[in-house]
This record gives structure tokens, C-alpha cells and sequence, in this order.
């Protein structure tokens, strides 16, 4: 048996990738023998054509197709087409990382073409392929393609040999210590070096002693190794020592006579093995699920920390990434691993790489990356360049961006800091890193602490680095203008300028917040903050005016609070509420055809006409005075109640306060009109009126507000935009909109005929005046939904009564029953 033969022996070869890969030259080139197949062949062809066509679309419109990325170089392996399938190979390397069994199969399909000028392409097929996985199999495939191909390995001139030696020297803690399979690495080695031996003329003994002496350390580490099979390699070396001249017992395991050391470590690999020989047959079962195999790997990695040689717990790793190679969770595991261990180096960063590349999804990972990198001190560019990757992959949170972000703009602080940087880096580029992430996250993270701190950071930055507190200040303007609903924002902009010692702009930044609405108690906590801020900064006179400016609004903060505590339920749609008074008001109720009250009746005072009006709650206009609402007298009275409390008198709302909105969408609760004003403040109560009938929003509503300020504000707002319509804000004025609603009713569309109607008897009683103009124009409008009806306006067919003579003597009580009674 050759060389060559012994690393790829029947008994050695990758039984995964044999038996699933064939041969390229099977592969590559079809079979074209058979005559009579050749109709056949052809239909297969146009069929994988077809297949092969529909792949590629596939591909084109979901590059992220793992599988179909699989089936479409299979394809193209059976149809020969050489250049199709490397492009294919090419673009699948560029988005995942391939398993060992397909870098086998592209580098046997590109070494069965090889020749002496293409051989540095293919090596270099082969290192990208061991940089995704470490791999036994292709390991030993790279080292026999050297040897067959490269002149100088199978030559065995200097540089050939050194190529070698430098690559079973990489192997050996690659793949060399792999329980079941390492022993190929190791015989590999052995009969490579043998081979030199076998070149050097016997009467040179220096130089092959020299050679011999290089075989018998091979042996002497191999037998060191927890192998399986340890006791044949034990037998093989006995085998060559005796060749070497040496007295041994091939059937002894005693090996005094060689190296008591060689023994020592002999038997105490033999130790270990026994002590791994359950955990190899546990991952090694072939009926296990994914969930079991993983866990089998996770107590062997355990396993092997604990006996605290970091060259076997990051072999049984990379066994364990080949098996799971998207496992993020043991990815992480693996590279924690490695940054506690070796701390810095490339075998660090290209860990990192590969996993980034396994599981691009894992926000975490590139976060490491980049600190590996830092650690490793990379260039700007390096890290850069992973930082831009990074923000490319979609991840399941917006944490993880804002994570990535600030471990960026981290590692940028630190090296400007530092003095041993050889890079010089300007303060832009954190600038920068901050605006693309407060651009990027704001609209997706509104309203969070992490916002907050990653401004109240750059803000932090713009001081003490840039040395620029405009655009320190800048920062916190720019995110208040979005975010202004924060009342974290508010206080961390106003602690950096107390820091600062900016009394004065600290005082202008509470004036600006502290009228707004903050959830919870956090407009009366701005509040306080102001007044706790005076005492602690200002003068007298500036505690005194935030005193005035607080003092209002703490009230009407605490009425609001009261007025929600007390609400009432509101009675179901469904439920008609018991009003004993509208009751009264349906028994008073005439007939459509029954005269109105004669004209001396309407002389009767005006004061007690009014409050039976008001009684009966038949006045459809809007009242001058909004009375205590039934929240408010239940605040007053929980307030009564309580043990030494002295009764709060609540604040009440005139309509020089209120405000009147039309154009509503029917669909505008309290809650959207209230979140309207809420930039404008002072809302004290709102009221949306509803049709009595059908009880459907009619599309108007008044708004209380607390002072005329407020208001005025309000007002500024007409026009704009509330749930899809443009509402129109007026202040309320309920005489004037009943003098308009009169003169309306009377006037029409200009008929002359209104004022005629009313009787000159009614005129006479009244001095020559209407009612409605003794009374100022009010007009009262009786029945459900009567102001809809001008009473000028006579129904379809009407006729004229004939006139009925009327005594216009006032009659009592008695007299109208007694009216009745005879009829």
C-alpha cells in the first residue's frame, strides 16, 4: 500500500460523503454507451432542464432557498453543465456556509479535472472549505490532493515537505484529536514522513537518524492521544522500533525500554478513552432525535471543560457546530468559550466569523464580533466592514439593533480615548453612528427607556468628546420634537443642564413641559420637579413665579383626577334611563293639533317660566351656566367625608371657557378629543352631544377648559385634521346662538310672511311685541326634533281652521274642569 492509498484505505474513507457523493468522474460526465438508452437519456434531459429552469426562478426571487440551492447544483452535476454549477456554488458559498460533505464534493468535482497549473485554485477550494467546518474527511482529502498533484509534495523537495509538515501540524489539533476518526490524521503524518525516510541514502545515518527520530516523536505523541484503537497503534509502533533495531516485546504493553514519559502518557490516554467511550457511543447512535443528539454533545462539552485541556473542549466544539451548525445557543457557548480561554488571536475572530455566517439572525453574536474584533485591535475598516453586515440581517428585535449600535459607537469612544490607537479617528463618525440609529429606532421604539438612554448618550458624547453643547442641546430638541410624550426625555435634558450649572435654560425647559399631559402622575411630578428645582436654584422671585405658574395646574390636574375617580357608569345604549321629571313632562304633552297656551298665560313671570322650563328639560338650546356636574358633587362629598378634611370648593367652568367643535367624525370619543388638545393642556371636561332619538353622535361637542388661555390655544387649532375630518373650533357663546337660532327660525329664507302669522292678539298682549321679541328672540321649541321644522311651513295638505272665538278671560282651575266635565 502506497502513500496515498493510506490516508483514503477502504476502511478510512468518509463513508458520509462516498456513499452519498460519487465519484466526479461518475458525476461530471454522463454515460453515453448504451445506443438503445439514448431516447430515454434525452427525455431525462429536457425533464432536468425543466427542473433545472424552475430552480432558477425559484432562486432568483428567494436567494435564501437552502435547499433549493441543493437540489439545483444536484441538477446541474447530472447534466455536466461545468460552469452553471460553479456560478451555482459560488452564489450558494456567498450566502450560507457549506456543509462538509458539499466542500467535498466541489473540490473532488474541480481535483478530478486538476492539473499542475490549476492546483493553487483548488487549495484554495479546500481552505475555504475547512474555514466553514472543521472536517476529518476533508482534511485527509486536501492532504492526498497535495500529494498527488503538487510536484512538489510528491517530489519531496524542501518546500514541499515544510508545505506539508506546516499542514499536518494544522490538522493535527483540527481534526487529530477526534476520538473515532483522528487516528488518519496521525497515520497520515506517520507514512509522510516515512516516506522521506525511504528517500534518504542509508549511507547518510546522520540525516536518517535525524528522520527516524522525527517518525518515533510522531508515534511517541499519537500514543499520548485518547484514540480509539490506541492498543494497534501500540502494536504498530512496538512493529517499528524492532525494524529500528530496538529489543521490545511485540506482546507486552511495556515500554520502559523505549521512554518511561512515552508509558506514563500512553497509559493515561488509554485512561481517558475509557473515560470517553460512553459519551462517543451516546452521539454516535444512529435512532436519536435532533434534541437528544444535542444534548448528548452539550454533556460531552461539559464534559471535557472540566478536565481542562482547551485544545480537546474546542475539538469536541467544532464536532458539535458540524452536527448543529445553526444552533445560535451553541454558537454562543462556543464563543464565550473561546473569548474566556484565548482571549485574543484569529482563531477568535474567524470563530466569530463563521458563526455570524451559521446565524445571521443572532444579534448577539455580531455584538461579540465586534468586540472581538476591538480586542484583536483590527483595523477601523475591519470593523466596519462587520458593523455594516451586521445592520444588513433582520433580527427579531429592535433591541438587538440598538445593542449593535451602541457596541459600535463604544468601541469608536474608546479608541479616540486612547493613547495607544495608531489610528486616528474623528468625532464624526460617532455623530454619525448616533443620527443613523436615532433615525433608524425612534420610529420603531417610541416611547421606551432605551430610546432615552441612547440620546441622553450621544447628548453625553456631543460634551465631553465633540465639545459642542449646541449640538448637545440640539440632540434633545431634535428627539423631543418626536418624543415630546416622554417625560424621561424631559427630565434627563433638564439634569444635563443642572449638571452643567444653566440654571436659567433649565427653568425655560420646565416652563416648556410643564403644562403637558405625561402618563401616569407624571404631568403633577413635572410639576413638583419645577418647584423642587426653584428651591434648590432659583431665587425667591423665581419660586414664586413657578409657584403661580404650578399652583393652577396642580388643581386642575387634581380636579381631572377626582372627576375620573367619580365617574358614574354610563347606562347601556339599550337602557332607557327613568327620568320622573320627563315623565311630567309626556303627561303636559297636547296632541299635534291643540293651540298653543294663549298669550295671556306667556305673560306669567319670566324668572318662574324659565325654571319650569329648566325643570322640565324642554329647552333645546344650549344653557348659560354649566352647573355642577353629578361627578363633581360626588367629589364633594367623598371629600366631606373623609376624617379632618376641609371641603375643596371645585372650580366652575363658564362658558367664557368653553369651547364649541363641529365637523366631528362620528366615531370621536372623549378620549381622541382630549388626546387632540393634548398639546394645547388645561381640558377640563368635555361633553359630545348625541341625537335623543336614535342616540347617535350628532357630531358636535363643548370642551371646558380652565382659563382663557387655554382656550385661545384651543381655538389656534380650527381646521385640523381629528380622526379623518377637519374640525371647527369656536369659542362658545349659547345667547348668541339663540338669537341666530330664533332669527333663523323666523326669518327663513327671507319670507315676509313669518312675523305675519303671529295673532295681533298676541301682538296686543304683548304691547305690539312677538314673545320671542319680548323675550329677546328666544323661540321655545317643543316636541322631539321640532327646530327641523320651520313653523311657517304648512304639511302636505293642511287647511285653515275656521277661526274658534276664544274668551280671552283668564279662567281658573276649576273652571277648565268644569269645561271638560260638560263636554
Amino acid at each position: 500500500m502506497d502513500d496515498t492509498e493510506l490516508l483514503v484505505s477502504s476502511d478510512q474513507k468518509m463513508e458520509d460523503a462516498s456513499t452519498v457523493n460519487p465519484t466526479p468522474a461518475q458525476t461530471i460526465t454522463p454515460s453515453s454507451d448504451d445506443s438503445g438508452e439514448s431516447d430515454s437519456d434525452s427525455e431525462d434531459e429536457a425533464e432536468s432542464n425543466h427542473q433545472i429552469e424552475a430552480l432558477e426562478s425559484e432562486l432568483s426571487a428567494n436567494p435564501y432557498n437552502y435547499d433549493a440551492y441543493v437540489q439545483y447544483i444536484t441538477l446541474l452535476r447530472k447534466t455536466a453543465n461545468l460552469e452553471k454549477l460553479r456560478e451555482a456554488r459560488e452564489a450558494m458559498s456567498a450566502m450560507f456556509p457549506l456543509s462538509p460533505s458539499l466542500w467535498l464534493e466541489w473540490a473532488r468535482d474541480e481535483a478530478s479535472l486538476a492539473s499542475s497549473d490549476n492546483v493553487p485554485e483548488i487549495v484554495k477550494l479546500y481552505e475555504r472549505g475547512l474555514s466553514d467546518y472543521q472536517s476529518v474527511s476533508l482534511w485527509c482529502d486536501y492532504l492526498n490532493f497535495l500529494r498527488e498533484f503538487d510536484p512538489s509534495v510528491h517530489g519531496y523537495t524542501p518546500d514541499g515537505v515544510s508545505k506539508m509538515r506546516n499542514l499536518f501540524e494544522r490538522a493535527i489539533p483540527a481534526a487529530g484529536f477526534h476520538v473515532t476518526e483522528g487516528n488518519r490524521i496521525w497515520e497520515g503524518y506517520r507514512e509522510f514522513e516515512q516516506g522521506i525516510l525511504d528517500t534518504i541514502d542509508k549511507a547518510d545515518l546522520e540525516e536518517r537518524n535525524k528522520q527516524i527520530q522525527r517518525i518515533r516523536s510522531i508515534f511517541h505523541r499519537h500514543l499520548s492521544v485518547p484514540l480509539k484503537d490506541l492498543s494497534s497503534t501500540l502494536t504498530t509502533y512496538k512493529a517499528w522500533e524492532l525494524e529500528q533495531g530496538t529489543d521490545l516485546d511485540i506482546g507486552s504493553d511495556d515500554l520502559s525500554k523505549v521512554s518511561p514519559q512515552v508509558a506514563v502518557a500512553n497509559k493515561e490516554a488509554l485512561q481517558m478513552y475509557s473515560e470517553r467511550a460512553h459519551l462517543e457511543e451516546n452521539i454516535s447512535k444512529k435512532d436519536l432525535s435532533d434534541t437528544e443528539k444535542f444534548q448528548h454533545f452539550m454533556s460531552y462539552i461539559k464534559f471535557e471543560q472540566t478536565s481542562g485541556d482547551p485544545t480537546r473542549v474546542q475539538a469536541i466544539y467544532e464536532r458539535a457546530v458540524a452536527e448543529f451548525p445553526v444552533s445560535s445557543d451553541l454558537w454562543i457557548d462556543y464563543t464565550s468559550y473561546l473569548d474566556k480561554t484565548l482571549k485574543v488571536g484569529k482563531a477568535i475572530t474567524h470563530a466569530y466569523s463563521r458563526a455570524t455566517r451559521s446565524c445571521p439572525w443572532t444579534g448577539d453574536l455580531w455584538t461579540r464580533y465586534l468586540l472581538a474584533l476591538e480586542r484583536g485591535s483590527a483595523s477601523e475598516k475591519d470593523i466596519y466592514d462587520v458593523f455594516e453586515k451586521s445592520l444588513q440581517c433582520t433580527f427579531s428585535s429592535f433591541e438587538e439593533y440598538l445593542e449593535l449600535y451602541l457596541t459600535r459607537v463604544d468601541g469608536l469612544r474608546r479608541r479616540m480615548i486612547s493613547t495607544s490607537m495608531v489610528e486616528t479617528l474623528d468625532y464624526s463618525l460617532i455623530r454619525e453612528t448616533f443620527q443613523q440609529a436615532s433615525d433608524y429606532l425612534t420610529p420603531q421604539m417610541q416611547n421606551t427607556d432605551s430610546l432615552v438612554r441612547l440620546h441622553a448618550y450621544w447628548a453625553n458624547l456631543e460634551l465631553n468628546i465633540g465639545k459642542d453643547l449646541a449640538g448637545a442641546r440640539g440632540v434633545w430638541d431634535s428627539f423631543l420634537k418626536k418624543s415630546g410624550g416622554m417625560l424621561a426625555a424631559w427630565h434627563a435634558y433638564i439634569d444635563m443642564e443642572v449638571r452643567l450649572g444653566h440654571v436659567k435654560e433649565a427653568r425655560s425647559i420646565y416652563r416648556r413641559c410643564y403644562t403637558r399631559k405625561f402618563d401616569g402622575t407624571g404631568s403633577e411630578d413635572i410639576c413638583h420637579g419645577w418647584l423642587r428645582f426653584e428651591r434648590e436654584h432659583g431665587a425667591l422671585e423665581d419660586f414664586d413665579h413657578a409657584v403661580q405658574k404650578v399652583t393652577p395646574r396642580l388643581e386642575e390636574l387634581q380636579l381631572i383626577r377626582l372627576q375620573q375617580e367619580s365617574a358614574p357608569v354610563k347606562p347601556s345604549a339599550g337602557v332607557k334611563e327613568h327620568n320622573p321629571q320627563k315623565s311630567t313632562r309626556e303627561k303636559r304633552k297636547a296632541g299635534p293639533n291643540v293651540e298653543e297656551e294663549s298669550s295671556a298665560k306667556r305673560q306669567k313671570s319670566k324668572g318662574q317660566k324659565m325654571n319650569d322650563e329648566e325643570a322640565e328639560g324642554k329647552t333645546a338650546t344650549v344653557p348659560n351656566k354649566i352647573s355642577k356636574s353629578e361627578t363633581e358633587k360626588a367629589a364633594d362629598s367623598k371629600r366631606e367625608e373623609s376624617e379632618g378634611a376641609k371641603p375643596v370648593k371645585p372650580k366652575i367652568f363658564t362658558d367664557e371657557c368653553t369651547a364649541f367643535l363641529s365637523n366631528l367624525s362620528p366615531k370621536a370619543q372623549e378620549e381622541d378629543i382630549r388626546k387632540f388638545f393634548s398639546d394645547v393642556g388645561g381640558v377640563a371636561s368635555i361633553r359630545i352631544l348625541h341625537d335623543k332619538g336614535t342616540g347617535k353622535p350628532r357630531g358636535l361637542a363643548y370642551v371646558d377648559f380652565v382659563d382663557d388661555e387655554h382656550l385661545a390655544a384651543a381655538i389656534a387649532k380650527n381646521r385640523k385634521m381629528l380622526l379623518g375630518k377637519k374640525i371647527s373650533i369656536a369659542r362658545s357663546n349659547p345667547k348668541k346662538g339663540k338669537k341666530d337660532f330664533t332669527r333663523r327660525g323666523n326669518e327663513g329664507s327671507g319670507n315676509s310672511k313669518d312675523t305675519s302669522q303671529v295673532s295681533d292678539k298676541a301682538k296686543a298682549s304683548l304691547d305690539g311685541e312677538t314673545e320671542g321679541e319680548k323675550r329677546g328672540n328666544e323661540v321655545e321649541v317643543r316636541g322631539k326634533n321640532t327646530f327641523a321644522i320651520p313653523r311657517t311651513v304648512k304639511a302636505l295638505g293642511f287647511t285653515t281652521p275656521k277661526p274658534i272665538a276664544v274668551d280671552e278671560t283668564p279662567k281658573s282651575n276649576d273652571e277648565f274642569r268644569n269645561m271638560f266635565l260638560k263636554k
